[in-house]
């Protein structure tokens, strides 16, 4: 099974939305759509749903080309970030309505759907109400009925958004068991990097309507093929910076640079974009390797398990990540340690290069 997508695009009175876009996403594993609000996902999800009509392309489906058809004529499944369920009917029919509607025998439909409600932990409140339902419950509802439906493609729209952190956790662990083979291409729309590397398989960054670099989602974040593809795949957001390699040097500013090893050894001279990733910015040393630097504390935010500080080094605004709890002051200069083993060298045109 797999859903084709041939130099695809969807204009709106004029505006591009989707720029023309080809992908191949397959069964055996989650394929991502990662990008911020507004990079185009849910645009794309509504074009390969037959939500939308398409400005250029084709579709294809297991084989068929599906450009022309209705989301009705497909055979496909798409679960929301928003509890998307029928209020005036229990939880059974609505886990049973693609079933009905399909016309499937009455025994098998209540085999299938007991199946589904066992799988979700469901079964208890199969004859309540989604009013009667928690969020997480209404959610795991329109979980069932997308599994109950046995889709040739699941469209799954950032279905966790709008749950509490517990629950979403809880959900996200159970997404990649839940749709295991069931013979369908599942795609996840996300704009959170950690939930794409959690849940594996390929991913496609997505950035102004633009998918740019599509692949094992490990590998794409370990190489991204440019600074844009960098970007997306950061939260928080990656820290940049203007370097000049010289020789065997890495020079960030006046009073701080350092010897390059590694890939980057091999770099030519001149000027670079260095990325990188605030968790590999910390606030203490963590080896004899690090790079120090200081920078005046501007924003610093507690998560409880987490540190984060955003910190001005020299007009530059920066992103420490770190484990545990730190003392933080905001407008006091404080010493970070960067990992240079962990920085990413992007040329002048964005590229990447080591």
């Amino acid at each position: 099974m797999s859903l084709e997508l041939k130099n695809v695009s969807k204009r709106v009175q004029g505006i591009t939305h989707v720029k023309e876009t080809s992908l191949t996403l397959e069964t055996g594993h989650f394929n991502v759509l990662l990008g911020e609000t507004g990079s185009g996902k849910t645009s794309l999800i509504k074009l390969m749903a037959g939500l939308d009509s398409l400005a250029s392309g084709q579709i294809i489906l297991n084989g068929k080309d599906v450009s022309n058809l209705s989301a009705q004529k497909r055979n496909i499944s798409l679960v929301h970030q928003f509890f998307v369920n029928y209020p005036h009917m229990s939880v059974f029919d609505n886990i049973a309505s693609p079933l009905k509607i399909a016309g499937v025998a009455k025994s098998e439909i209540e085999g299938r759907v007991e199946e589904a409600a066992n799988i979700l932990k469901l079964k208890p409140y199969l004859h309540r109400k989604p009013s009667e339902l928690s969020g997480g419950q209404q959610q795991r509802t329109a979980l069932a009925r997308a599994i109950v439906k046995e889709s040739d493609a699941v469209f799954l729209d950032e279905p966790l958004a709008n749950l509490d952190y517990k629950l979403r956790e809880e959900l996200r662990d159970q997404l990649p068991e839940l749709f295991a083979g069931r013979g369908a291409v599942v795609v996840y729309a996300t704009s959170e990097p950690e939930e794409a590397l959690l849940l594996g398989g390929r991913t496609a960054l997505m950035t102004d309507g633009n998918v740019v670099q599509f692949g094992s989602t490990a590998e794409i974040y370990r190489k991204p093929r440019d600074l844009d593809a960098a970007k997306v795949f950061s939260n928080p957001p990656i820290n940049t910076a203007e370097v000049i390699k010289q020789g065997d040097t890495v020079i960030l500013n006046d009073t701080t640079r350092w010897t390059v090893a590694g890939a980057a050894a091999a770099l030519t001279d001149g000027p670079y974009t260095l990325a990188i990733r605030p968790n590999h910015v910390m606030p203490v040393e963590s080896s004899d390797h690090t790079v120090r630097l200081e920078g005046n504390v501007q924003v610093t935010e507690l998560s409880g398990s987490e540190s984060s500080a955003h910190f001005d080094m020299d007009g530059q605004s920066w992103v420490s990540l770190s484990p545990g709890v730190h003392p933080y002051f905001v407008g006091e200069v404080h010493t970070f340690y960067l990992d240079p083993s962990h920085c990413f060298f992007f040329a002048p045109d964005g590229q990447f290069a080591a």
